[in-house]
């Protein structure tokens, strides 16, 4: 199948093959009819894209702040090479979408195969998306009308957050797609709507519509005009859809509004408020967020869990549910709003001028003819020895990209898939990384013969189910930490692996540093009890990152801290005998990122883990200090490192290189047949201990194993 992308480096807008997406839990699949083109907001994204480095910076100087923060901490090149791996990275374009249901995901049952429907979908032949981002479409609407089901929604919600009451007077600033709809949407709300636009084509069609529109010549004409046709009261709301970068547009706002007016804004414009206008007359201002209630929230959107009406009277698709309505009673006509329809495999008619296209809304229209529903997408033909270490990696996200494949491809890994579920980013890592095949099966990787092991790199609530169908399957697993979430995990895991034959490896990656590889051959071969302090500076995670989602990251103690409980494991040379856990909370949690875990090994040696997202960024992220002896070592962000007591005073080198001689050790063990690099034992002590941390919480007592 086929979906339009936009490089943002560039701002060239293609067309792709990818693998169809597999139909989610509490999601459905849609074949695509038409899909809308927003010309404002997508000619935002393709302007952003031409504009040179120094002007994407000027747009967003928020983000040159946080590349400057992560210059001081990470240095320079790490960060310029994470910008770059940014801008790099192509969207998808589209977010006005119908279609029929072709597939229903589990926990659905508002939808069956072949209902039309519509939804925030992209430009693509088949679209995979969340069921509470969907809506059923009434008969009496056609698919062309149904396409502005979604900017309605943002139109329509603004509406609500402005709350106008019969007969009030409503300014609508800028004409573009969602002015016009929220102009006409406000005039079925019984509102007297004045509307103002630069374009007099807009104007026109505003005016048409029995819209009191008006073309904006100079600054002050819309100032005026309001004051005039409200007999000097002033406005009771303003609703501003326009885009621009001049502050000009809240001025005029906050002056034409009567006293305890109401703003809310839609676009993008200017923000230097003059305190005065809003001061005086005690002004309220607003942002809409996009569609409505739910919008960006994981449970609503990605699990599927609605809100009640009597608590929530309009959410994303209660909002959606209310503009078809609209459109099906007649009361919001949007046919006069299309510009032009265009074939879908002809879309560069549309976006190849589109910075100059003064048009509102156009259509793509998608083939009646069947497309390929393939699940996997071939882009190299690379030709593999028959051998122990062809690879195939399920997970294409920011970790694969940035750590996995740049890795592996210094050591000329044979990689013959790489999947993900919605296709596209596995194709566009398959293209960059001359990977031969994209899918978005993993069965097809499974039940490849050719495929001797299988590399992890997805959410961590994907790892215990992925490794056992590996393992089922007789590949050799490598899987990012964490291993598991919980125990029971743990023990589906143990019964596969001691039945596959093959090996197993957690992506610990801590201890194949070189500085730490040092610090071990500089401590002994000795079984003698050491202390070893590691201090995370893990910064803070917004509650809403999935990694805080207890169900899906685990949190950030079993998901990251994780990694220094097997690196305490590998300097003492033992196993971890018991643990307890301390949180910031006066009510232990079972999700905490302000913890310090205290770890008791076989013979007698101790580890500390200070786990803090509370520590100022410029402060090292990870500093690791062992007291062995009469001798101590300190290893600052593994960058550099000091040796106490010691002949050797320690080293330092700009980049570590641990994930390297983590790969390389484990390729080299598969092309000899050997077992696992880490003893699955240990692998298995590791996990049961960042569980155990948790589940101590409750217990505040030492955990025995």
């Amino acid at each position: 199948m086929k979906q339009i992308i936009q490089h943002l480096q560039t701002g060239e807008t293609t067309l792709v093959e990818i693998p169809v997406p597999q139909v989610r839990k509490a999601c459905v699949l849609i074949k695509t009819h038409r899909s809308l083109v927003s010309l404002g907001t997508e000619k935002m994204l393709v302007q952003f894209g031409k504009s040179n480095l120094l002007s994407k910076a000027q747009q967003q100087p928020e983000k040159v702040k946080q590349v400057l923060a992560k210059i001081k901490t990470d240095g320079f090149k790490p960060t310029f090479d994470a910008v770059r791996r940014k801008l790099n990275e192509p969207i998808p374009l589209g977010y006005c979408n119908v279609g029929e249901v072709i597939a229903i995901g589990t926990e659905v049952t508002e939808f069956k195969i072949g209902d039309r429907v519509v939804s925030n979908g992209h430009h693509a032949e088949v679209v995979c998306v969340p069921k509470n981002l969907v809506a059923l479409i009434p008969d009496e609407v056609s698919d062309e009308e149904a396409t502005f089901t979604v900017v309605g929604a943002i139109a329509l919600q603004s509406i609500r957050l402005v709350n106008p009451t019969f007969g009030e007077i409503v300014v609508v600033i800028g004409l573009g797609l969602i002015g016009q709809l929220t102009a006409e949407l406000l005039l079925a709300n019984g509102c007297e709507v004045i509307a103002f636009d630069f374009e007099q084509s807009k104007v026109d069609l505003a005016i048409s519509k029995g819209i009191k529109a008006f073309q904006v010549r100079e600054q002050d004409d819309s100032l005026q005009i309001a004051k005039t046709l409200t007999k000097q009261i002033g406005v009771d709301a303003v609703i501003i859809t326009a885009s621009t970068k001049s502050n000009e547009v809240i001025a005029q706002a906050a002056q034409m509004s009567r006293k305890r007016g109401r703003i809310v804004l839609v676009g993008v414009i200017g923000l230097e408020i003059q305190r005065a206008d809003f001061y005086e007359k005690e002004l309220s201002f607003q942002v809409s967020c996009s569609y409505g209630a739910g919008r960006y929230e994981t449970n609503y959107e990605q699990n599927g869990q609605d809100y009640p009406v009597s608590f929530v009277r309009w959410t994303v698709k209660r909002n959606f549910e209310a503009v078809l309505n609209a459109i099906a009673k007649k009361k919001l006509q949007v046919n006069s709003l299309i510009t032009q329809k265009v074939a879908f495999e002809n879309f560069q008619e549309i976006y190849s001028n589109i910075v100059k296209n003064n048009a509102i809304a156009s259509i793509l229209e998608y083939s009646e003819k069947s497309f390929s529903l393939q699940d996997s997408v071939q882009f190299h033909h690379n030709s593999f020895e028959k051998s122990n270490d062809i690879l195939a990696i399920i997970g294409a996200g920011n970790f694969t990209k940035s750590t996995v494949l740049p890795n592996l491809k210094k050591l000329k890994a044979k990689i013959k898939y790489i999947s993900s579920s919605n296709g596209l980013s596995a194709s566009l890592v398959a293209q960059q990384f001359g990977i031969t095949k994209a899918t978005s099966n993993n069965e097809n990787i499974f039940t490849d013969p050719e495929v001797s092991a299988v590399i992890i790199t997805t959410q961590h609530n994907t790892h215990a189910k992925l490794c056992i169908e590996a393992l089922k399957a007789g590949k050799h697993v490598f899987v990012e930490k964490p291993l598991a979430l919980n125990q029971a995990e743990i023990d589906k895991i143990i019964d596969v692996y001691q039945q596959s034959g093959k090996t197993l490896t957690v992506g610990f990656n801590r201890r194949f540093s070189p500085f730490m590889l040092d610090a071990k051959k500089q401590l002994g071969n000795h079984n003698l009890p050491m202390n070893v302090i590691a201090t995370i500076n893990a910064g803070f995670i917004p509650s809403s990152h999935w990694t805080q989602d207890m169900s899906i990251g685990g949190g950030r103690i079993i998901g990251e801290a994780c990694h220094l409980i097997d690196l305490i494991t590998f300097l003492t040379g033992n196993l971890v005998e018991s643990v307890v856990m301390n949180t910031m909370e006066k009510s232990p949690s079972l999700n905490t990122d302000n913890a310090t875990i205290l770890l008791k090994y076989q013979n007698g040696s101790t580890g500390v883990i200070n786990y803090f997202s509370n520590g100022h960024k410029s402060y090292s992220k990870e500093r690791i200090e062992i007291y062995s002896q009469g001798r101590t070592i300190i290893v600052d962000n593994f960058r550099k490192s000091i040796y106490y007591g010691f002949k050797s005073s320690g080293f330092s080198q700009s980049q570590d290189k641990g994930h390297f001689q983590q790969f390389k050790l484990w390729l080299e063990k598969l092309q000899n047949g050997g077992e696992a690099i880490i003893p699955f034992n240990e692998i298995i002590n590791t996990s049961q201990t960042s569980i155990c941390a948790i589940s101590s919480l409750q217990k505040n007592t030492w955990v025995n194993f």
